[in-house]
């Protein structure tokens, strides 16, 4: 009895979504909703059916499932046939749309056609070829100012823009005529100019041939009127070649004798060649320091001779990213290679410093000086004595000799001025440099102070004047002041040549 009781409760709980559904509930919802209840439903009752088939329940809860399935069944088509008749009503209102978008779709294409065909037309019209292709020509308001009144009032189509146009192409045949003339008359100005230009380039080419004929053939009127034009411009050009000291001591002689007509002459001696090569070789030394010669300077001021290769490395270049490494490497041996180097410059120092051939290594240029007796007025000058001006370029001193020299004319030059031999280096870094005392001959040219300061190199005394011994201080002030006079006077040209006139006619009147 039980058992009898739960399959009908069962089958009453499955009756309930079976039942068809309202009016008002199918209003409610779309017959999609309704027809997926239905199939749950079906599902619900088959799913109970097979269950009832499975347990052997009695037949009667079948025949009620059964009677239910069909229903549901009908419910199912009924509900599919609405769908249906859903489906087709939508169809018919969307060709009833589609008609309009068709119409319109194909109004779209036929604007789209016409606009490509005006714009085929617009092309078409801008690539035509008029019959005057590529004329610039000039604007209206200067064809009316500029243009001719045969061609402004000359009437030539009925059209009144066409008659314009016609007009400005005459008056663009007539310009252009014109400048057709003006450029066959600018021809014909350019090529007697070219032809101008190339005789004048040849005459200029043998020019220098013949002002060194000119120049040879002058040599003797310049001798005879005693113009040495030519002699003057060799003494420059090779006065250029000259060191510092000898080049002020040149200037300084030949601007007392052209401002104060002092009767003497001065020249230069030597080979220019040799000058020109002693030139480049010192400019090489000074110009051309190396990163080793670097390195060396840097270890002896700083005695870091790592960071003197680091230093050098720099400058060279040669540091990058990826050379750091390698450079950590290679310190040791770049160190030892600077001390090698540093040991040979001083062994080279040390050489040279005991050669006196290279420490008394003269400029190969020379300046003779002739001094002429001031008193003299007749034609023939009467040469007193003949100077030479020589540079020790090591020690940076200018030597003066006598050339030609007899006798007692050795002895003119020696205390022209006090305390003045000629038989010391002027100054403290030559005879640093020299190392011992000079040997000057009496043959030998001699580096006077009055020479030095003659060439303008100036020196600091080795004792200042203000220490010395109680004799030094003994003297008087007139001897002090009179002997500062004495010294400043040795800058001044004329003193230093009116001394040396006065002691060679001494000499000369003595024999």
């Amino acid at each position: 009895m039980a058992t009898a009781t739960a399959p009908a409760a069962e089958a009453m709980d499955v009756e309930a979504p079976s039942r068809p559904p309202t009016a008002s509930a199918t209003k409610s919802r779309s017959p999609h909703d309704l027809l997926a209840e239905t199939r749950a439903s079906i599902e619900k009752v088959a799913a109970r059916m097979l269950a009832i088939k499975r347990d052997g329940a009695p037949k009667s809860e079948l025949r009620e499932l059964v009677t239910q399935m069909s229903l549901l069944l009908i419910t199912l088509r009924q509900l599919n046939r609405e769908i249906l008749m859903e489906e087709d009503k939508v169809k018919g209102e969307t060709e009833a749309a589609k008609a309009p978008v068709d119409s319109t779709t194909l109004q779209l294409h036929n604007l789209l056609y016409e606009k490509n065909h005006y714009v085929k037309a617009i092309r078409a019209c801008q690539d035509f070829q008029t019959k005057y292709p590529g004329i610039d020509l000039v604007p209206e308001e200067e064809f009316h100012r500029a243009a001719p009144a045969d061609i402004r009032e000359k009437t030539l189509a009925a059209d009144a823009a066409h008659d314009l146009m016609l007009k400005r192409l005459n008056f663009e045949l007539v310009q252009r005529k014109e400048m057709c003339k003006l450029h066959e008359k600018l021809e014909q100005q350019r090529s007697s100019l070219l032809e101008t230009i190339a005789d004048q380039k040849k005459f200029l080419s043998s020019l220098p041939s013949h002002l060194k004929s000119l120049k040879k053939a002058s040599l003797p009127v310049q001798q005879q009127l005693g113009m040495q034009h030519t002699k003057k411009l060799k003494q420059h050009h090779a006065a250029e070649l000259l060191p510092a000291p000898l080049y002020i001591a040149y200037t300084q002689l030949l601007g007392q004798k052209e401002a104060f007509g002092e009767n003497i002459e001065v020249e230069i001696a030597g080979s220019t060649k040799d000058a020109q090569i002693f030139t480049k070789q010192q400019a090489k030394r000074e110009n051309g320091m190396c990163l080793l010669c670097l390195q060396y300077a840097i270890t002896i001021f700083l005695d870091l001779p790592d960071v003197a290769c680091l230093v050098c490395n720099l400058i060279a270049g040669s540091l990058s990213n990826g050379d750091n490494n390698k450079m950590d490497d290679d310190g040791i041996d770049e160190e030892e290679d600077a001390q090698r180097r540093r040991s040979r410059s001083k062994k080279n120092a040390v050489k040279e410093a005991n050669n006196p051939t290279v420490i008394y290594q003269l400029h190969p240029l020379r300046i003779i000086l002739h001094v002429y007796d001031a008193e003299n007025s007749g034609t023939k000058r009467c040469k007193l004595i003949t100077l030479r001006f020589e540079f020790l370029a090591k020690l940076n001193v200018v030597c003066v000799g006598i050339e030609d020299s007899e006798g007692l004319d050795n002895n003119i030059l020696c205390n022209l001025f006090p305390d003045d031999t000629g038989l010391e280096l002027p100054h403290q870094m030559a005879k640093v440099s020299a190392g011992e005392a000079p040997n000057f001959s009496d043959k030998d040219s001699r580096p006077y102070k009055w020479a030095q300061h003659l060439a303008g190199i100036d020196f600091l005394p080795e004792v200042p004047p203000s220490v010395g011994d109680d004799s030094n201080r003994a003297l008087s002030s007139a001897d002090l002041s009179s002997g500062l006079a004495l010294y400043r006077r040795q800058h001044r040209t004329q003193t230093i040549l009116q001394r040396i006139r006065s002691r060679k006619i001494a000499q000369m009147a003595l024999t």
